[in-house]
């Protein structure tokens, strides 16, 4: 399997798995924590695929700039991901397995983003 489409499924994956945990969070948490959390990290792939669309020629500026926005959007879903297990809105095998996806990710994205 190619680098880029092995990093999209995974990324792909990490999406999935937060909307599952995401569904047993609070229902007061509706518009706060879930909200923010599924868009954290809908944002990883979403900046990644425009990037990539977008690196031919002299743009690749532009998908080194993308590519730095899902790596942030990616902390900042890791970050709600440990929030959200310190409030027990998720189990550890689930913040577990959420960090392992987060750090695989995270090397990817910084490994294309260093070579660029």
């Amino acid at each position: 399997m190619d680098f880029h489409r092995e990093l999209k499924e995974l990324m792909h994956e990490y999406v999935k798995y937060v909307y599952k945990v995401t569904k047993t969070f609070p229902s007061d948490e509706l518009y706060g924590i879930t909200s923010q959390l599924r868009r954290a990290a809908i944002s990883v792939i979403l900046n990644y695929i425009e990037g990539y669309a977008r690196r031919r020629g002299e743009n690749c500026k532009v998908y080194r700039n993308f590519l730095g926005t899902a790596y942030g959007s990616l902390k900042e879903s890791e970050y709600l991901v440990f929030f959200s297990y310190t409030e027990n809105y998720i189990n550890e095998n689930d913040y577990k397995n959420l960090s392992q996806m987060a750090d695989k990710i995270g090397g990817m994205l910084w490994g294309i983003y260093n070579k660029i």
